[in-house]
């Protein structure tokens, strides 16, 4: 198959950026062509402020340049991963004028918040859900913090909306979780087309051992990420359940303080990914307190990969991608005491946590590992093809079926 796979490059390299990458390396591994449409936010700054404003809403350079590349190589689908900003919807055109199918990864929430996250101010916000213009984003400024810059995407996003550019002209939406295929679908996308396909890990890890009684937290030391609701149950739990903690970021000294007062709390600062997976492989749980819905945390992957169940809280990708008592528990979001409850079940059910190792493992396999995820994306890409030419097939009117 000859897949033309497009993405609008973050300035600093993120989980969007990654995903672009594995999906392009996993289809050549086995056999297929991918033709690379790049562009970079980094060359943002040698575009005037006009023009760029202009070019959320429809960058025709790109769409003559998807549309030359379509034809020259013979593309059988264009899969999109980010558009915004510089190559924008217009190559959903591009794609439509020359009949062939669109594929569209929905790894946020851009299509009705701004900001893309659904969180401000240090809690979720669904505020601009359901509303035809997102007005409170632009007077909140939750677009790089600016009401104007908020502004413009606000406008490209209604002026998308009214030409019905994510209903007619995308055949089938990529989510990674189930919910945000509820949100997508909520906001009103057709139910019908948004396919759920995760991201994976490769090459697949090792299975851990489990071998310690401690537990580990991975990820950036920010406030979103449950840091607080963290060290407060630490205060409880005490040097009961040793904890590790791998990572950095604003919350770095706080997390350093609470290291020297609690002779529980080991701070071992960012790690390779090698050392990640051995800490997380012994680690008896994963712990993930994240305050926000997030996209679909790789670290959550990692750890089912390694057989170590989670204890995340209850909220948005970690709602559905963990199952309370199969391969992880849930606790409230935010609520240092359901923490500490979970924890402490964990420690009192020593021999149902060894069987969930096994069935942590298993949901890796079934789902996260890169030939499941292959054969979800051909799947995906094959469907996609064959709805588009079923949409291109004449109606037949019911006298002219009878006659025939």
């Amino acid at each position: 198959m000859k897949i033309l796979m497009a993405h609008n490059r973050y300035q600093n390299r993120g989980g969007e950026d990654e995903s672009f990458d594995r999906e392009c390396s996993l289809l050549e591994q086995y056999g297929n062509t991918v033709i690379r449409y790049v562009r970079n936010n980094k060359d943002i700054e040698d575009i005037p402020k006009l023009r760029l404003a202009l070019r959320t809403f429809w960058s025709q350079q790109d769409y003559a340049n998807v549309r030359a590349i379509i034809r020259k190589e013979k593309i059988d689908v264009l899969h999109i991963q980010n558009h915004f900003p510089l190559i924008s919807p217009a190559i959903y055109y591009a794609a439509g004028a020359e009949d062939v199918p669109v594929v569209q990864s929905l790894q946020n929430y851009r299509l009705f918040c701004l900001n893309a996250y659904l969180f401000r101010s240090g809690k979720v916000c669904e505020d601009c859900l359901h509303q035809p213009v997102p007005w409170l984003g632009v007077y909140r400024r939750c677009y790089r913090k600016s009401r104007i810059a908020s502004l413009v995407l606000a406008s490209s996003l209604v002026f998308h909306r009214l030409l019905n550019t994510y209903k007619r002209k995308v055949d089938l939406f990529i989510t990674l979780t189930e919910f945000a295929r509820q949100k997508y679908s909520e906001n009103g996308l057709p139910k019908e087309k948004i396919v759920l396909k995760p991201n994976f890990v490769s090459p697949t890890p090792s299975e851990g051992c489990g071998s310690e009684n401690g537990v580990v937290f991975v990820g950036r030391l920010s406030p979103e990420k449950g840091i607080t609701t963290l060290l407060e149950a630490w205060k409880i739990l005490g040097s009961s359940v040793p904890l590790r903690v791998i990572g950095d970021g604003p919350l770095k000294e706080s997390v350093q303080i609470a290291a020297r007062e609690n002779s529980g709390i080991e701070y071992l600062g960012r790690r390779s990914i090698e050392e990640v997976n051995y800490f997380m492989g012994k680690a008896k749980a994963l712990i993930f307190p994240s305050l926000w819905y997030e996209g679909m945390p790789l670290v959550i992957v990692e750890s089912l990969a390694k057989g170590t169940p989670i204890i995340s809280s209850n909220l948005g990708a970690m709602s559905t991608m963990i199952t309370h008592k199969v391969n992880g528990l849930h606790f409230t979001a935010g609520d240092t005491n359901s923490l500490v409850r979970q924890v402490q079940w964990m420690v009192d059910n020593s021999e149902i946590w060894t069987s969930m190792r096994k069935l942590a493992r298993r949901e890796f396999e079934n789902h996260y590992s890169a030939y499941a995820n292959y054969k979800a994306l051909i799947e995906i890409y094959n469907q996609a093809i064959t709805d588009k030419k079923m949409s291109a097939l004449p109606l037949c009117a019911p006298n002219s079926i009878m006659e025939g």
